[in-house]
């Protein structure tokens, strides 16, 4: 009887993508000028305080959940597409972008296959709609293996980079 449960938690496991690693549906490529992981086309976010004074302020008793300064390389793609249908790369970029137009998250994708949501840092200015230029610089790079730099947080098994620089002036 104990085999039989553990062999049912493992095929649930793997049937739901809890034992699977890399990176989705990996035929779909990033364009040749796109940039590679060892090369990355550009960079994201600037280095700075772990949180900026509007998270802290934010947080519950003033202290926002644990972060670090962190530096990731890998695709940027759109989260809804990415983890419903495994799409991203370069045949996905007409469409990613319009789903990151919409709204729909922002996501990075690492050569090991991990994902990371992708948000801009700043508490007060992105409730508040100041950090667009945020969202319009992911969906220009939407496809494009990229370096982004920002605060890594994570729990329950989500993982975010909330990335700095980009509140309007």
């Amino acid at each position: 009887m104990k085999t039989f449960l553990i062999t049912v938690l493992a095929v649930s496991s793997v049937a739901f993508g809890q034992a699977k690693k890399g990176i989705l549906q990996p035929q779909m490529t990033v364009a040749k000028d796109a940039g590679t992981y060892e090369a990355p086309m550009g960079k994201m976010g600037e280095k700075g305080d772990v949180w900026t004074a509007t998270s802290t302020a934010a947080g519950v008793d003033g202290k926002p959940l644990p972060g670090k300064l962190d530096t990731v390389t890998g695709e940027i793609v759109d989260m809804s597409c990415y983890l419903q249908l495994g799409k991203h790369g370069e045949k996905h970029v007409a469409c990613g972008k319009k789903c990151l137009t919409a709204g729909e998250p922002i996501g990075l994708v690492a050569k090991n296959g991990d994902v990371y949501m992708l948000m801009a840092e700043e508490h007060d200015p992105r409730r508040d709609g100041q950090t667009a230029g945020f969202r319009k610089a992911a969906a220009d790079h939407l496809g494009h293996i990229m370096e982004v730099t920002g605060t890594l947080s994570a729990f329950g098994g989500y993982k975010a980079i909330y990335v700095q620089g980009y509140v309007a002036k």
